[in-house]
């Protein structure tokens, strides 16, 4: 870590006059300056005419007075002089010593009032550093609030051009060329407090409008000045203070999108001025790290620092994949044919790569020791704080795709920690970052990774009433009210959330929506309503009907479909169906092969393994009498279609049969229900996020991780699991009627606990982690009504109400009642 240095040292540097606060308590800057040893000097003053002035002063003299000599030999007014002298213009208050001007210099005298096409602006620095110096000779300069460092520094700002940029940065260059910023650090280090919040209210009132003042393609005018306060303050100050972190991130984040290059470009800096904030920032990050890894209750690199990284790291990514055509792996001394100039970068930013990778992989060790011990407060305490974790893998992630193998090195390490990666992953992904980095290797997911993903990239639902979608269906009229309200609806309302009620019943509420969502689905996905077909193997399996064009609006219908889907994932209501692989794969955009339509057709599957596995000989006499042709079925009647061109009179032989098998696949499982995937896709899209496609939706996912999703799981509801998240209002876990409860459960069949679950709570398939997975506990109240009555519901609430049934008999004749199909099915009150 820099120390602060003596700022003596620093102002000689910039040179500024020593800091008066250093000066002994008796003495004066006049004082000071009387008693100094006089030293002749001769020098030369180059002025516009080309004409060279020899003067004559001691080292004591100030600026000012060879500027009033000039004046009295060349009558140029003193406001319309500027002394340039080693590239910097000299101040008033210094004197010919303090500036070093030696014996025979050279310097030069430049009328910028007179010249420039910025004289108020050179009027106006001038002012601000003349009010600087006086600050920091007399701390108690009474400065009016019109003139305050700030407010002149914003009234220079004010004055920048906005349109061209040639003459934006000529303004702009003013601000440098006149040590401003050196004045502003200076006062900056000031020990009096005043002093130090000037200066501080005015660099931070210069980084914010720095943001703004000029359009997005000119803002890299300012990079210069931004890194010029980043090294200034760096020196004086140190790389921990407050004011230095808020401008190296100030210049990270302006040049985070921008191109650097070797040298002076567009940008005007080049690597050699960005890349020092990639190594200090990464010498930072990899000390927290080892600190963090030793006591997990430290917090670890800051998002700040990590954001400043991975700005710093961006534009040098981009120039060195743009301009290094090979990289080898891990990195030889050997770089013949790297530009020059890259080379060291390259280097240093690989062994930054590896050394903070393998302290990442640490961290991610300890992280995974603390998910295993159980300790879920420690746990939860850990991932408050690590969330920007992630954004750090990411980084990393990016870094490695320069090197050649990097990239698996950096994976391989996510696999070896695969458990507390898929934990950030689920705890700390948000919505408005970019994830889809981490899916170039799934493998280093879970389904709970996966799933946190893919619903992302759905709409939150919301829980503000008057901002839901609502829809009264008539149960009778399931499917086509549904769909009406649908096909009229705005797709804004619908990801604001539904609000369901049943016509003539007076239950409304979340239970509702739940009920509408299973019955709706199953509907849709009924072979009767000819929208899609049922798998032969696994009848809770469906891929779009290719003879569904038998109803005139089956395509409106598959975007309905779409939509429902997507907002039953939204809610998180498992529905209890589950797609084909086939029509999965499709809405994720890959290719459909053999082994994918085993389920779909096993038939043809077989007939197709036989046709490939056959013996070359025999399929060439013509044994299978096959031609690229197949039979389609459509409105009632069969027609014979080409695979390919004149299909027909080419026969499958040894050389061709892998083609007619693929093409037999894609004629009958793509492009027979290419429209209705595309309509149902489209639907699906509708409800995504702005910045989402059901593309991406589907290809975050396995396709057993759909399964899940969609259908819920698929183990027997467990009793004991059921009775663990379930407490009591009324009754005591001891009580009798309890005990009766639970043992004629646990003599249900499956169905009927289905069913019971479903009168309960409105969801007959669980999550798949089962009564944990609904985010609430259930609940049996005891009510006051008669023993006659059947038990009740608020399945909004997860509520099972009944009375104090007298005996096990009662109980278990009242649970049988409402366990049959056609009464268990929206009994629920509300």
């Amino acid at each position: 870590m820099s120390s602060k240095r003596k700022l003596d040292d620093y102002a000689d540097e910039v040179l500024l006059p020593t800091n008066p606060i250093r000066m002994r308590k008796d003495q004066s800057a006049s004082s000071s300056n009387s008693t100094r040893p006089r030293s002749p000097l001769q020098f030369f003053v180059r002025i516009l005419s080309d004409h060279t002035l020899v003067l004559h002063a001691d080292s004591s003299d100030t600026i000012e007075s060879i500027h009033h000599k000039i004046q009295a030999i060349t009558g140029i007014p003193l406001y319309e002089q500027r002394i340039i002298y080693r590239g910097k213009q000299l101040q008033l208050e210094h004197t010919l010593s303090h500036c070093k001007v030696q014996n025979d210099a050279s310097l030069h005298l430049v009328g910028r009032m007179r010249s420039t096409g910025h004289p108020q602006a050179w009027q106006l620095v001038n002012d601000i550093v003349s009010l600087i110096f006086k600050l920091c000779k007399n701390n108690h300069v009474p400065v009016p609030a019109t003139k305050t460092v700030k407010t002149m520094l914003a009234e220079f700002l004010s004055m920048t051009p906005r349109i061209e940029i040639e003459k934006a940065s000529g303004h702009l260059q003013i601000f440098s060329g006149t040590s401003v910023p050196a004045a502003l650090v200076m006062l900056y280090m000031s020990s009096h407090r005043p002093n130090r919040t000037a200066a501080d209210e005015a660099i931070r009132h210069f980084l914010t409008s720095s943001k703004t003042i000029l359009p997005t393609h000119m803002l890299h005018e300012f990079v210069p000045l931004i890194l010029e306060f980043c090294n200034l303050l760096k020196k004086a100050a140190g790389i921990d203070d407050p004011l230095y972190c808020l401008c190296r991130s100030s210049l990270g984040e302006m040049v985070g999108d921008m191109e650097v290059g070797l040298g002076v470009k567009k940008l005007k800096t080049g690597l050699p001025d960005i890349f020092p904030f990639v190594s200090e920032l990464a010498e930072k990050l990899s000390h927290d790290l080892v600190l963090s890894t030793e006591s997990m209750f430290f917090p670890g690199p800051l998002l700040g620092d990590i954001s400043d990284f991975s700005s710093f790291v961006a534009p040098i990514m981009k120039e060195i994949e743009g301009n290094v055509m090979f990289l080898g792996l891990p990195l030889t001394e050997d770089l013949r044919g790297i530009p020059q100039g890259y080379a060291d970068e390259i280097r240093m930013l690989y062994v930054i790569f590896d050394d903070l990778l393998s302290k990442l992989e640490r961290w991610l060790g300890k992280i995974e020791d603390r998910m295993n011990s159980d300790l879920k407060q420690d746990t939860d305490t850990l991932s408050v704080g690590s969330c920007h974790y992630l954004t750090f893998l990411k980084v990393l992630n990016n870094i490695s795709k320069i090197y050649s193998g990097c990239e698996g090195l950096f994976w391989e390490a996510m696999k070896r920690r695969k458990g507390a990666f898929c934990y950030l992953i689920v705890k700390c992904a948000k919505r408005s970052e970019d994830h889809t980095w981490i899916l170039e290797c799934k493998e280093v997911t879970n389904f709970e990774a996966r799933r946190h993903l893919a619903m992302m990239m759905l709409p939150e639902v919301k829980d503000e009433y008057g901002e839901l979608h609502e829809m009264l269906i008539d149960r009778s009229h399931l499917l086509a009210e549904s769909f009406e309200y649908m096909k009229h609806a705005k797709n804004e309302s619908l990801r604001a959330g539904l609000f369901m009620e049943f016509k003539n019943e007076e239950a409304t509420g979340p239970g509702v929506l739940r009920e509408w969502f299973f019955l709706v689905c199953q509907a849709i996905f009924n072979p009767q309503n000819a929208l899609f077909v049922a798998c032969s193997n696994d009848r809770r399996r469906f891929y779009p009907n290719p003879a569904s064009k038998v109803d005139p609006l089956h395509l409106q219908y598959f975007v309905f479909s779409g939509k429902v889907i997507a907002l039953a994932l939204m809610h998180k209501i498992q529905v209890g169906i589950v797609f084909d692989r086939l029509f999965f794969l499709q809405l994720a955009g890959h290719t459909i092969t053999l082994e994918d339509i085993k389920d779909a057709d096993p038939y043809l599957y077989s007939s197709c393994k036989q046709i490939l596995e056959m013996d070359s000989e025999a399929i060439d006499q013509d044994a299978l009498g096959l031609t690229f042709v197949h039979e389609v079925e459509e409105l009632g009647t069969r027609k014979t279609v080409d695979l390919c061109a004149d299909g027909r009179s080419i026969s499958v032989n040894s050389e061709n049969r892998r083609q007619y098998v693929d093409s037999l696949i894609q004629h009958r499982f793509v492009i027979a229900i290419a429209d209705q995937v595309k309509h149902f896709s489209q639907g699906f899209d509708e409800i995504m996020t702005p910045r989402s496609s059901q593309k991406s939706f589907f290809q975050c996912l396995e396709p057993e991780d759909l399964d899940w999703m969609l259908h819920g799981s698929e183990s027997t509801i467990s009793v004991d699991d059921w009775k663990a998240h379930t407490e009591y209002h009324g009754f005591k876990e001891t009580d009798d009627q309890i005990s009766w409860f639970w043992k004629i459960v646990g003599d249900m069949t499956a169905e009927q606990k289905k069913i019971l679950l479903f009168f309960w709570t409105s969801i007959k398939y669980l999550p798949v982690e089962g009564f944990n997975g609904l985010g609430s506990r259930l609940y049996i109240y005891k009510t006051s009504e008669s023993s006659e009555r059947l038990p009740s519901s608020h399945t909004c609430f997860y509520r099972l109400c009944f009375p104090a049934y007298p005996t096990s008999d009662v109980m278990h004749d009242r649970l049988s009642i409402i366990t049959q199909e056609h009464v268990g099915c929206s009994f629920g009150t509300w």
